[in-house]
This record gives structure tokens, C-alpha cells and sequence, in this order.
């Protein structure tokens, strides 16, 4: 680190960026995923129907209070989502009895709660798919959990890699001194300089939308860097401190009285609540010790940037409206809450959602381009290519760059492969996943790398292709079925297949000519260029 405050910033960026960059690099790959979870959820479960049928309110809400009503008598919290959109394909509840205290009957069994998705025609829930699969939801959970690991620890070790990732940002633009010229500078086939071209240009041109996923994903994890300010307030006083927090974002503690009274009527409830906020814009339905006597009615607005709704209170016995709650208290919790819902992308359109796709696919080429330079600047500056930390740092490049991918279509591949009636099947696509990345991991090390490169990209482009084809061969629900039936959720998926096995096939040939072309003895870069990238 030494040398002037440019040169501290490069080697801050440039070991921030390198020690966890692999991990970094599954983040963005699953977290990009996970942004159409609930398409890949539907593709990987093709025998449910494509989407549930509008139905009033009238119809699915007295179907979602008698199952609760038999199911959790006595509950503290009852939730009503009635389908809607891609986020509720089917009606949905939710119930969460009381905790028991140790020591009582049923201690083993606190708190009991239950989610179901309901049949509209019998008031029970609906029968689990044969087909068995973690879909899109296990993607995403990746992208913050990791896997293999206790929720716990993956998150932490994720919110460890993301505060690095914000620091690696910060010192990146610090050490930039042609930012907009950085931004319109790409040579080819120059060694080392494209790959810095590369990274700069992919790290400028998606600069927004990295600083504010990174920013917002430290802002998810802000507990596990600032515990100590809750500790000094209210040590560890876990109610006191719910108590305050609910107080914070503005919502409202019930409390029960002990005395029964009958719950009101939640169809009159929600169609208040959309006579206030027009047609299909109720979400939910949240119901706070029903049939007690303080029994409260809580009706969330669909939509909106933040990932807090607007709700409006209603008397649990009477229907009658007690007020309006905004879905910010305060400033800081608005800030918050904003950027949460920035980074989770729920309000986000087909057209922003595909945006976000291809943002993070930007970010997702920083992160490979920025490892691969590093590499490529050693081999040139050090002479000593072959050195046990340079091979290392090289084959897990090609095995994780090429190689998760491939792992990712061998998922994709597994549910349509595997017995439908295996036991243990979604857990075992996961396990095809690892075992094929894992196995590319290990390619490298026996494979020289300019062949390893470019046979696993030819891999990659045959996995990615082979998934419509396996489709077809194994389902009714392939392209011809689903372009001429318009859905677009199960052709989108083929399609994008297709493209991501030509991106690889066009990536094989491109490096297939780069090992037959000598590579041009490349000029020295000039003053500072050298400091912009790990």
C-alpha cells in the first residue's frame, strides 16, 4: 500500500474485489435469476396451469376464511392473499398460532404456523405438484443464504461479501481518471488492455445500477453491521425492541382481550378498500387476533416502489374503517424501505424486470472480467504464469465463470430428467447443480487453460441448448406448444435458453480464433490506466 492515495485505493479495489470475487460472482448470477423466480418456479413445474382465473372477491375470500376458520381457530394472525398477477397465481393463506410457553403442552411445536395455496371449488388446499423441484424460489434464496450452509451463517458470510463489494466500488470510481472516456473504450485483441477496456467499460456503463443493488443490499444486512446501537437502547429485550421498531415503521401492536366476538364481514372490508384504491389494487388481507374481541383488520395496497405497503385499519367486529397508515412513519424509514424495494424489484413491469435482467448480467461480465484480468496483467508483469497462485486463481476462473452456468442448466436439466416420483427430487437437482460445477471446477486443473476455456464454453452453449430439446422430448410443454398457445412465460424460458447457448457458441469461436491468432506484443499502459481494475 504504498505510494499516494490513488495507488492505497488500487490495491484496496484490487484485493477487495479478487479475495471473494467467485462467491461475488454467484450472487450476481443467482440474484439475476431470481428477479423472474416466478417464471422459472412455473417452467419447472409445467403441469400447473399457467395462471389462476380472475375471481371476485366475493368468491375467494369467504373460500380463504372458512379453511382458517377449521384450520387455525384461535390464531393470532390470519393472512388472505386472493390470486393475483405474477406474484399470486393462486389463492393463498397464511396463519400463525400463539407461541407456547416451555415447559407446556405442545412446547416442541411453537409457534405452528401454515401456508397454503387453496382449491376455489372445495376450500382445501391444493394437492403438491408431482413433480417435486426447488424452481425458482431455491435460485433465489441462493443469491442472499448461499447453500450448504445454516441460513445464519450464508447470510452473514453474504453481508461480508457485499460491504467488500461497496468498498470495491467506492475505490474502483475513486481510481478512475477517464470515468466517461472509460465508458465509450473498448480494444480488441489486445491482451491484457481489452480486458481492462472490458472490465471498465461493463464497470461505468452499469455504474448506477451497482451502486444502488450493493447499496441497497447493505442496507438488508444494516443489523449484522450496527447491532451495538440497538444493544446500548435495549440490551437484549427482544420485545422492547419489537415493540419500538413497530412503533418506527408505523404500524400498530393488537393486543388480546380474551373475549370472544365474531369476526366482520372481510368481503365488505376489501371491497372498501378498493372503492378507496380502485379495482385489483387490495393485495391482502391481514387479520390480527381473530375473533377476539380487538380483533383488527389490516387491508395492504398492491404495488409501489417501496417494499411497504400502504394499509388501511379496520374494526376486526364492526368492518368499520379506523384509519389510513402510510406506508412510510418517517424519512428514514421511507429511505429505507425505497431502497429495499429498488433491490427486490417487485413493482418492476415485464420491460423494467427484463432492464434489471440485463443489468445484472452487466454486472455479472464486471465481475468475470475483472478476475480475468487480474490474471492476465500477472502473466504478463510477473513471467511466472505457471506460479501455484496464478494457476489457482486461473482454473477457478474457468470453472466458475464457464463452469456455473453449466451447473445452473444441469439444474434446469435434472427437473425434467430425474423420476418424477423420486424421493428427495428437488433437493437432487440442487445436487446436480454442485456436482456439474464442481466437476468443471476440476477440468481446468487437468486441461491446459486456453483449451479449458474454450471446451467448457462449447459445454456451456451445448447445456444451455440441450434444455428445450430435453423439453420437448420429456413434456407437452415446449416451444410449438407454447408459442401457438401465446404463453409466453414457458416459451420465454426455451428462448432464453437458446440465446444463452448461442452467447456461449459465439464465445467458443471467439476464443477458438484468439488461440490461433498470436497475441500482439501489447504497448505499455499509460500512467494510472494500470490502476483501474483488480
Amino acid at each position: 500500500m504504498n505510494g499516494g492515495f490513488r495507488q492505497s485505493m488500487t490495491w484496496l479495489h484490487t484485493w477487495s474485489g479478487l479475495v471473494f470475487c467467485w462467491i461475488l460472482y454467484f450472487m450476481f448470477v443467482t440474484g439475476t435469476l431470481g428477479y423472474f423466480d416466478t417464471e422459472i418456479d412455473r417452467w419447472m413445474q409445467p403441469e400447473r396451469p399457467s395462471a389462476a382465473e380472475e375471481v371476485p372477491l366475493a368468491t375467494s375470500l369467504p373460500v380463504a376464511q372458512g379453511y382458517l376458520e377449521r384450520e387455525a381457530e384461535g390464531a393470532d394472525r390470519w393472512v388472505l392473499a386472493p390470486a393475483h398477477g405474477r406474484e399470486e397465481l393462486e389463492l393463498r393463506v397464511f396463519f400463525q398460532m400463539p407461541a407456547v410457553e416451555d415447559g407446556a403442552e405442545g412446547a416442541d411445536e411453537r409457534p405452528r404456523r401454515g401456508n397454503e395455496d387453496l382449491d376455489l371449488r372445495t376450500g382445501e388446499p391444493l394437492a403438491e405438484p408431482e413433480r417435486a423441484t426447488g424452481g425458482g424460489q431455491t435460485l433465489y434464496r441462493m443469491h442472499y443464504l448461499l447453500h450448504y450452509f445454516p441460513d445464519q451463517t450464508g447470510y452473514r458470510l453474504v453481508a461480508i461479501i457485499t460491504l467488500l463489494m461497496f468498498v470495491a466500488m467506492v475505490s474502483g470510481i475513486i481510481i478512475h481518471k477517464k470515468i466517461f472516456k472509460d465508458l465509450f473504450t473498448l480494444r480488441l485483441r489486445r491482451g491484457q488492455r481489452s480486458w481492462l477496456d472490458a472490465h471498465n467499460l461493463l464497470s461505468v456503463s452499469s455504474l448506477p445500477f451497482q451502486l444502488m443493488i450493493t447499496y441497497s443490499g447493505l442496507v438488508f444486512t444494516v443489523g449484522l453491521w450496527m447491532p451495538m446501537i440497538a444493544f446500548a437502547s435495549y440490551g437484549f429485550d427482544h420485545e422492547e425492541a419489537d415493540t419500538v421498531l413497530e412503533e418506527v415503521v408505523g404500524d400498530i401492536r393488537v393486543e388480546r382481550s380474551g373475549e370472544a366476538a365474531p369476526l366482520a364481514d372481510l368481503v365488505a372490508i376489501a371491497e372498501d378498500a378498493e372503492r378507496e384504491w380502485g379495482p385489483g389494487q387490495m393485495r391482502l388481507l391481514e387479520v390480527r387476533m381473530p375473533g377476539d374481541a380487538n380483533a383488527t383488520v389490516f387491508a395492504s395496497r398492491r404495488g409501489g416502489l417501496s417494499a411497504l405497503p400502504e394499509r388501511l385499519v379496520y374494526d376486526g367486529t364492526t368492518g368499520e374503517r379506523l384509519q389510513s397508515l402510510p406506508a412510510h412513519a418517517n424519512a428514514p424509514v421511507a429511505f429505507a424501505a425505497t431502497l429495499v424495494g429498488l433491490h427486490e424489484g417487485h413493482f418492476a413491469g415485464p420491460i423494467l424486470r427484463w432492464l434489471y435482467i440485463f443489468s445484472g448480467l452487466l454486472g455479472t461480465a464486471m465481475v468475470a472480467t475483472g478476475a480475468v484480468y487480474w490474471t492476465a496483467k500477472r502473466k504478463k508483469t510477473t513471467g511466472k504464469p505457471e506460479s501455484r497462485g496464478y494457476r489457482f486463481v486461473d482454473a477457478v476462473n474457468v470453472g466458475t465463470i464457464i463452469g456455473l452456468p453449466v451447473g445452473i442448466a444441469a439444474y434446469f436439466l435434472a427437473n425434467r430428467l430425474l423420476p418424477i416420483g423420486m424421493e428427495g427430487r428437488a433437493a437432487w437437482e440442487v445436487h446436480c447443480m454442485f456436482i456439474v460445477w464442481a466437476l468443471c471446477l476440476l477440468y481446468p486443473v487437468v486441461r491446459p487453460r486456453a483449451k479449458a476455456w474454450r471446451e467448457q464454453a462449447w459445454l456451456a452453449a451445448a447445456a444451455c441448448g440441450a434444455i428445450p430439446v430435453v423439453n420437448a422430448l420429456t413434456t407437452d410443454a415446449h416451444l410449438g406448444n407454447s408459442l401457438a398457445a401465446g404463453d409466453w412465460v414457458l416459451a420465454g424460458f426455451d428462448l432464453s435458453a437458446i440465446a444463452a447457448a448461442a452467447g456461449f457458441a459465439v464465445l467458443a469461436l471467439t476464443l477458438g480464433r484468439a488461440a490461433r491468432t498470436p497475441e500482439p506484443e501489447a504497448a505499455p499502459l499509460p500512467a494510472g490506466d494500470e490502476v483501474t481494475a483488480p
